[in-house]
């Protein structure tokens, strides 16, 4: 793959939420690879872009809420393309929690033939790929089994996995309802474990405070793609406790902490760009 568009509603410098990181990482492994990539917004890509394109580009699509009718259907007819999945933009809610078995009545269903003509549409875990499956009965379906992360931070959450942990329980604060920090409160509250409410800051310094302490508790109220923050909390060692909302509970690895697990994702920087690349093939 020598040349990619990488189409996304944000990009890392502007959000740096955990898909936006994800998707930075894989942009500059990529790059890495002597693959040139250019970033487009979802709401700048236009028709003429498109057509000025090589049919030779590859275009990689992650979050698109911004992305035009009249865009979807050029590139669903015209380019090669895979959905980078985030979360579950098939779904008119995008939470597939508001139905039995996360499975969505057909009205509720959309972006269908979006995702249909993809080359594939790359999932974070077998949790995320199953739902995903079981309301779009596609076969271009496929768990990527884990994010990515930078060198950095893996070095910085290794180390931390090595020092002495608090006797505390970390929570993380958050005004997203979704994440449920009032539940994660309440459930050390009636079961008078020490917390620590981890306030919003920079991400190197979100991740020292968080590997402080033994313990992370997370219940969220949606279903977690994968959950990086459960996943970090592993990598420095801690012990999780949360729901059967969370994907990356579901992996073969989650029963690793620590080394072990810096490891197996370290790798994934390996597996999860030549997968991307194998899509293509």
């Amino acid at each position: 793959m020598n040349k990619a568009i990488f189409v996304a509603d944000f990009f890392a410098n502007e959000v740096p939420g955990g898909g936006e990181l994800n998707n930075q990482e894989l942009i500059e492994i990529l790059r890495e690879r002597d693959t040139h990539v250019l970033e487009v917004k979802s709401g700048r890509l236009t028709p003429e872009f498109i057509s000025e394109c090589s049919k030779e580009v590859k275009f990689i699509v992650a979050n698109f809420a911004m992305l035009s009718e009249e865009n979807k259907t050029i590139l669903e007819n015209d380019r090669e393309y895979i959905i980078y999945e985030h979360d579950h933009k098939y779904v008119r809610s995008r939470n597939p929690a508001d139905y039995n078995n996360f499975i969505a009545p057909k009205s509720e269903i959309i972006n269908f033939n979006f995702y249909k003509n993809a080359k594939a549409v790359l999932c974070q875990s077998r949790f995320h790929a199953d739902i995903v499956k079981s309301n779009l009965k596609l076969d271009n379906i496929i768990s990527l089994g884990g994010n990515l992360w930078s060198e950095d931070s893996l070095e910085t959450m290794l180390s931390m996995s090595k020092v002495d942990k608090n006797p505390t329980c970390a929570i993380m604060n958050s005004s997203n309802w979704h994440k449920n920090t009032s539940d994660a409160i309440r459930l050390c509250e009636a079961k008078q474990w020490e917390y620590d409410i981890i306030p919003t800051c920079g991400y190197m310094e979100f991740l020292l405070r968080l590997g402080e302490s033994e313990k992370f508790v997370f219940l969220p109220k949606t279903p977690e793609t994968l959950s990086r923050i459960v996943v970090e909390a592993r990598m420095m060692g801690l012990s999780v406790v949360t729901n059967n909302l969370v994907g990356a509970t579901g992996e073969e690895w989650f029963s690793l902490k620590g080394e072990d697990l810096v490891e197996v994702i370290r790798n994934k920087r390996i597996e999860i760009p030549d997968m991307v690349v194998e899509c293509f093939k």
